[in-house]
């Protein structure tokens, strides 16, 4: 077994390690709504991702160097060239892509249907249980989700730049299910570095233009794209993808519903901004609902 081996017989579990992981992935994700916006202030959508992959390839690169995990079986790489396309470089094109025309509380709603293709992915392709129960819950945080959308008072407007998001959405829970089988042979930051390696590689075309862009970018979007490359990026990566191993594919993607009120609360301390009633109640509704789907008896 290579140094990048995980102990496949070890249980799924909710411990001390997995919460800190779990939390630190919503925060850091939440928080890289108001950096994407501050970067497409001054970058082009793709030029965007590439820098700011490109920025966390470097000690994710460093990372495999020193530990030397040992090159994967072809089936492994298969499954790490996917999370490379679909998680790193197409995930975040599409997305930053959509941003420029859809609103954030929109933007949210539609990501969040992430969740809801992961549980019924992962229940046809690995054979996961989702009860009675957790899909109440995810019935719950989705319509709190769709109040956040809604408090934003700029409408659903469902043109392409939702459609792009929608297939980034996508992207993401494909990227879950088909990784799901590497934890149990490789450890999760490898598989994290992997992904940002490959991603920063498909995304490489971009990067002489997002260099230019970089040299005339005034401060403000040169920190965007720096803390995007930094947190939301090489770390939070990093922590769902050990969130990921130690829990079923489904029920870890139920927590990114704990991210647009993070966000709203994120907004509110950085910025000002005051959330509606409505989007406090639809944040509300959404940890209600990850709530009743992790609620133990």
């Amino acid at each position: 077994m290579s140094i990048g081996a995980a102990h496949p017989s070890k249980p799924l579990s909710f411990d001390h390690v997995t919460a800190v992981a779990v939390i630190v992935t919503i925060l850091a994700w939440a928080s890289a709504f108001p950096a994407i916006r501050a970067g497409l202030q001054t970058f082009g959508p793709i030029e965007l991702g590439a820098l700011r992959f490109a920025i966390a390839a470097v000690p994710a690169a460093l990372f495999l160097i020193v530990t030397r995990p040992g090159w994967p079986t072809p089936a492994d790489f298969l499954r790490l060239a996917a999370g490379g396309l679909l998680f790193v470089a197409l995930y975040t094109a599409l997305l930053n892509m959509g941003e420029m025309t859809v609103s954030a509380g929109a933007a949210s709603f539609i990501i969040n249907t992430n969740p809801i293709m992961t549980a019924g992915l992962a229940m046809l392709v690995l054979g996961e249980r989702f009860s009675a129960r957790a899909w109440t819950g995810t019935a719950l945080s989705f319509a709190g989700i769709g109040l956040i959308a809604l408090g934003e008072g700029e409408g659903m407007r469902l043109d392409t730049g939702a459609l792009l998001i929608l297939g980034a959405a996508l992207c993401n829970s494909v990227t879950t299910v088909v990784q799901k089988p590497l934890f149990a042979r490789h450890k999760p930051l490898t598989v994290s570095a992997w992904n940002m390696v490959l991603g920063a590689l498909v995304l490489a075309p971009w990067l002489p233009s997002g260099a230019g862009q970089f040299a005339a970018a005034p401060s403000s979007g040169a920190l965007a794209v720096i803390y995007l490359g930094l947190v939301p990026s090489l770390i939070a990566y990093g922590t769902w993808a050990i969130a990921l191993s130690r829990l079923p594919a489904s029920r870890a993607s139920n927590f990114m519903y704990c991210v647009p009120p993070v966000a709203t609360l994120l907004g509110f301390a950085w910025l000002g901004e005051v959330p509606t009633m409505l989007g406090a109640a639809g944040g509300l509704m959404a940890l209600a609902g990850v709530a009743v789907v992790n609620w133990r008896r």
